[in-house]
């Protein structure tokens, strides 16, 4: 149940709050720290027993270490330094190719088209990166989703 929690917490409360660039480390969700609190409370007899205590507690602290990440992740941004980099290199390069094929307009044409085109896949790419969890390109939940208790006993029982 703690786990179906804090799944359910992070499709409506933390994905979107990442999405808006305003979610932050500083709260552990409550489902998330309570089966952590569970699982190092529960009583332990045996060597079974407490490699299985371990395993639970590892497991929650990936899947904590799985949330900072993605909220670290859905803080980047690219800075304007990247865009003018870009862009200033992307110019001086268009440049260099239209001065050494100038004597043979088709080859810089065909050059410099082919270098543009590399230019807008590279911007694509960091448009696509910029706000990962926003757009068609986003992040989804779908793994969360797949691991939620109650997704699991469904697919069990069909």
């Amino acid at each position: 149940e703690l786990v179906k929690q804090y799944i359910q917490e992070a499709l409506e409360v933390e994905w979107p709050a990442m999405a808006r660039r305003r979610e932050t480390l500083a709260m552990i969700t409550p489902g998330l720290s309570d089966a952590l609190e569970l699982a190092i409370g529960l009583p332990v007899a045996g060597d079974g027993q407490a490699a299985a205590q371990r395993e639970i507690v590892a497991n929650l602290d990936n899947a904590l270490d799985a949330r900072r990440q993605r909220i670290l992740v859905s803080r980047s941004a690219v800075n304007w330094v990247k865009w003018f980099a870009l862009i200033v290199q992307a110019a001086c390069t268009l440049t260099a190719i239209a001065m050494v094929h100038s004597d043979n307009r088709p080859a810089a044409w065909y050059a410099m088209g082919l270098f543009a085109t590399a230019v807008a896949m590279c911007i694509f790419l960091l448009v696509a990166h910029d706000r990962p969890f926003t757009g068609a390109l986003s992040v989804s939940p779908t793994p969360l989703v797949n691991v939620r208790p109650d997704s699991l006993l469904a697919e069990k029982g069909s």
